[in-house]
């Protein structure tokens, strides 16, 4: 009896299917393992020669073209003929391609998106209501963190049909820092102590210029913009650092920060409003 297991058990574990478990297990622990050390590699290569959107492609393309081979190589290993599993495939491709065409419109943008390159995967843009730095730029959708550590995900269709404002695209930036002054005050002295304020800030670019504009007349106070630039870095320290030195040079100079307010008249033939003044509670 236990002669003839022997026997069945050699006649079960041939070369062949010592040979073909040994390939499949070299597939399988060897290759899936190289396959993503290479992706790797190549995202850190070619985001460090190019940029991050770049080596998150070739890693991706990488990655699962490979992941791809290695399953063909397995079925047929197990005598799978790719020809039929391919056109099974195909219709079952379409099909799903018809019942969901808004994924297809999603993969079409994200082909437009990568493209085009409006922004790249560490910019910080703004879409709507949402500020953040991309994560990733996939297939179907970007990926954002905002910068009170929110995960948002947008469809890549509602990228393509929205106004999409990268802030990082540029080296430097402009602040437009809004500045209102009592009526009363000497203009030139505001403009003088402004352009001072600049020159002596160290983030503050002098080129371009920082510029003064005159907004207008408001309710009750001279509006100013105050224009200055910085490197896209520095751009909000240098902002914070400007309204806080402004804030302390206009107290040191008495110039005054108006707040809004209302100022009643009665007209020359009507009574003046009555005031009452009342005091303490406690005094009765």
């Amino acid at each position: 009896m236990i002669e003839s297991w022997g026997l069945a058990l050699s006649d079960y574990f041939t070369a062949d299917v010592i040979s073909l478990v040994l390939r499949t297990s070299l597939l399988l622990f060897l290759g899936i393992p190289g396959i993503y050390m290479l992706a790797g590699w190549a995202r850190r290569t070619v985001g460090r020669n190019f940029n991050a959107q770049r080596g998150m492609i070739a890693g991706k393309i990488i990655l699962y073209g490979g992941l791809g081979v290695i399953s063909v190589m397995i079925l047929r290993e197990f005598g799978f003929e790719l020809g039929p599993l391919l056109g099974a495939a195909g219709i079952i491709g379409i099909a799903i391609g018809f019942a969901s065409q808004t994924s297809v419109s999603n993969v079409i943008s994200g082909i437009f998106l990568i493209a085009e390159q409006p922004f790249v995967v560490g910019d910080v843009i703004n879409i709507g209501a949402t500020t953040g730095e991309v994560m990733s730029i996939d297939i179907l959708s970007i990926k954002i963190r905002t910068f009170d550590n929110k995960f948002v995900r947008i469809p890549n269709e509602t990228i393509l049909k929205s106004e999409v404002t990268t802030l990082t695209r540029f080296p430097i930036r402009r602040a437009d820092l809004m500045i209102s002054v009592a009526y009363k005050e000497d203009l030139q002295q505001v403009k003088d102590i402004l352009l001072e304020i600049a020159s002596r800030n160290p983030l503050c670019l002098q080129e371009p210029n920082p510029l003064i504009i005159f907004e207008g007349f408001g309710a009750s106070a001279i509006d100013l913009k105050f224009a200055v630039w910085a490197a896209r870095e520095d751009w909000l320290t240098m902002r914070n650092q400007v309204y806080e030195t402004i804030k302390v040079r206009f107290e040191e100079e008495g110039i005054e920060i108006p707040f809004p307010h209302i100022s009643v008249y009665a007209g020359s033939e009507t009574e003046p409003l009555p005031i009452h003044l009342r005091g303490d509670k406690g005094k009765g």
